[in-house]
């Protein structure tokens, strides 16, 4: 059959899976495999077989990357520990004991090749983590699944590669848990520094290219740059992918324009749901050609069933007690970490004291002590920037702790990341890479055939039963207004700095309205800090003010629409002035605060709408980066972050696209 009318039909098929998933409440890449087992199995249909290099070379690094760059570095950062215990020991743990028991159950099969079905057996996917997403969990368990599948690939694959080479070799010593970790160790280091490289550069690069088509494209290349350097050198490409795309998003706000990261982004939802949904697919039209091979064995699909029942049922066991375990490490790990914190507090107070009393040394001290003033000046700064460190770090741990507070890993949650941990793809296309040489090679992929396909059916069906059932902590996507007024002011006291508040300090914002700037979307109002004095009050109204009016001017210029600019955003986002007595006070400002009654004539001489325009769109980069600051201390959570710097995305692409339609 013609390869373009395969790959049409797969589309279609997969737009018609979205499309029901939905009505019959199952996620649409277990209707993709149930499709795609229904479509093999059909007699008109040939056994097919798809290269493991094409799933672990070309659809999983983008695929991996992908899920990097839309993951929080902040929440990933703080469950490193949970996310390494599982990607690592977790791996091994379940590989040996998969090769001690098929090695008893069936002695034909060495210790070695045991370990290596363990290795094919052991990683999660990150690509079945999205059935888990959808169900609705809060943010954490799923920053730990993830984080588990994106890393425990590079553990399994360097495992795998161990054991068959050993197996080959007929050499079980090869196994020694020594050489394993050293390699895995090697693997993960050569494959973060090929992965840290790439995405910095990568960044950097994509900050010069200004055409969105042409910096998407530019991005579709990096898992790619990262992964095949990484292979040749012996590392990880998966892992140099990962790592890649965590810097990405980490950095690409503060240096990839708005609308250059608005167009990729969306192009990469689209990519992600082909290749995803492929990959599902493609499992389901294997599988007779796997299961056709096992039949001529003695014993055939009903004692590679009851294999893979038996492993799947241990490598589930291994996992629920060495998660029970690792979230009591977790928990002891909290409260150690809540009694440092509360000790460097009183010893940061205690410092902040003496600091205190040793500004009031005075001439005489010092001479007693042969310091000049500027030389204990200089020393007084050298420790203030000491504790302005401490602080900062201890305020970091605080954040760390006010998170794992609102957002516990108890035993229901924790048995909801036992059960959520699905075998996928990555087992089936790992699985293929055993070499021929293997004894029993074909009951070796039905075992990780039946395994990896039932664990996507079974506990992705039962998987939102036992949420109902355990009742853990669900992802809320409501902000508190207590952080809701922190993330105000945060961004407030970031326009008082700002050239534009300095521009239009003397400003009457009557004159401006007037002057046919005319607003209907506010962000800040009177969100300012509580130090701010009146002069900076004044500035920052003035600011907000005009800023208000310059978005509005040139969403009326450019045509903007709520769905042309923000689908996700309701239209209160793009229409709503803030309330609560914000337009009384600024008018207050304006009469009582000494401004310079301007006429228009004078607005337009001292300020034109371009100038004005470039004034705004940096105080919407000043407040872009008070918003990354407070992001690497932690003060907000990540959703909160999230939809403040869309809005900041929004307001850019706004005046940037408005300045284009006037040229």
């Amino acid at each position: 059959m013609d390869p373009l009318l395969i790959a049409l039909a797969g589309m279609l098929i997969i737009v018609a899976c979205q499309f029901v998933a939905p009505k019959v409440r199952v996620a649409s890449p277990l209707i993709l495999l149930i499709v795609g087992l229904a479509i093999g199995f059909l007699p008109q249909v040939g056994a097919i077989e798809v290269e493991p290099h094409i799933i672990l070379e070309i659809v999983l690094p983008p695929l991996l990357f992908s899920a990097a760059v839309r993951m929080p570095t902040m929440d990933f950062r703080r469950e490193m520990h949970a996310v390494a215990m599982l990607a690592i020991p977790l791996v091994f743990l379940s590989a040996f004991a998969v090769g001690f028991v098929i090695n008893w159950l069936v002695p034909a099969i060495s210790l070695p090749w045991g370990v290596a079905l363990g290795a094919v057996l052991s990683p999660t996917d990150a690509v079945a983590v999205s059935i888990a997403k959808r169900s609705g969990v809060s943010h954490r368990i799923i920053t730990v699944l993830e984080g588990e599948g994106l890393f425990n690939d590079a553990t399994s694959l360097v495992l795998l590669s161990a054991a068959m080479s050993a197996g080959l070799a007929a050499d079980e010593h090869a196994l020694h848990p020594g050489i394993l970790i050293g390699k895995v160790a090697l693997a993960l280091g050569i494959a973060a520094a090929i992965g840290w490289v790439v995405g910095e550069v990568g960044v950097r690069v994509r900050a010069l290219i200004k055409e969105p088509s042409a910096d998407t494209v530019f991005s579709f290349t990096m898992p790619f740059i990262a992964s095949i350097p990484a292979e040749h050198l012996g590392g990880s490409g998966l892992v140099a992918a990962v790592v890649a795309g965590l810097v990405v998003s980490r950095r690409r706000a503060a240096v990839i324009s708005a609308s250059n990261r608005r167009f990729s982004q969306q192009n990469w939802q689209t990519m992600t749901l082909v290749l995803e949904s492929g990959i599902f697919l493609t499992m389901g039209l294997q599988a007779f050609g796997i299961v056709e091979e096992t039949a001529e064995f003695s014993g055939g699909l009903t004692f590679a069933a009851f294999l893979a029942v038996t492993l799947g049922a241990l490598i589930m066991v291994i996992r629920a007690v060495f998660i029970a375990f690792m979230l009591a490490w977790l928990d002891h790990r909290r409260t150690h970490r809540k009694r440092r914190y509360e000790v460097e507090s009183t010893r940061i107070a205690r410092f902040e004291k003496r600091m205190n009393e040793a500004c009031e040394v005075d001439a005489d001290m010092l001479e007693a002590r042969n310091l000049s003033p500027e030389h204990w000046a200089n020393a007084l700064n050298h420790y203030r920037r000491r504790l302005k460190r401490r602080e900062r770090r201890n305020a970091i741990r605080g954040s760390d702790l006010d998170y794992f507070e609102n957002e516990p890993l108890g035993p229901r949650e924790g048995s909801v990341i036992v059960w959520a941990g699905m075998r996928g793809a990555i087992t089936l296309a790992a699985a293929q890479t055993i070499s021929t040489h293997a004894p029993m090679r074909a009951l070796l992929l039905s075992i990780a055939l039946f395994i990896a396909a039932g664990a996507l059916v079974i506990q992705g069906l039962t998987l939102p039963g036992l949420i109902r059932l355990v009742k853990p902590q669900m992802a809320s996507g409501d902000i508190s207004e207590e952080e809701h007024d922190k993330l105000l002011k945060v961004m407030g006291s970031a326009l008082v700095d700002t050239a534009l508040a300095q521009a239009i300090h003397e400003v009457d914002g009557k004159t401006l309205l007037s002057a046919g700037i005319s607003r209907t979307l506010s962000r800040l109002g009177h969100a300012l800090t509580d130090e701010a004095t009146g002069e900076q009050t004044r500035t920052a109204h003035a600011a907000d003010r005009v800023l208000t009016d310059i978005l509005q001017d040139a969403a009326a210029q450019a045509g903007a629409t709520r769905d042309g600019l923000c689908p996700e955003c309701t239209d209160e986002d793009l229409t709503t002035v803030v309330t609560q007595g914000a337009d009384s006070a600024s008018e207050a400002d304006d009469e009582s605060h000494g401004t310079v009654d301007m006429s228009e004539e004078e607005v337009e001489r001292s300020f034109t709408r371009d100038q004005i325009r470039e004034l705004a769109l940096e105080a919407i980069h000043a407040q872009r980066a008070a918003l990354l600051q407070a992001r690497d201390e932690g003060i907000f959570s990540s959703a909160a972050l999230e939809g403040a710097l869309a809005r900041l995305d929004n307001e850019e692409i706004l005046l940037v696209s408005s300045r284009g339609s006037e040229h």
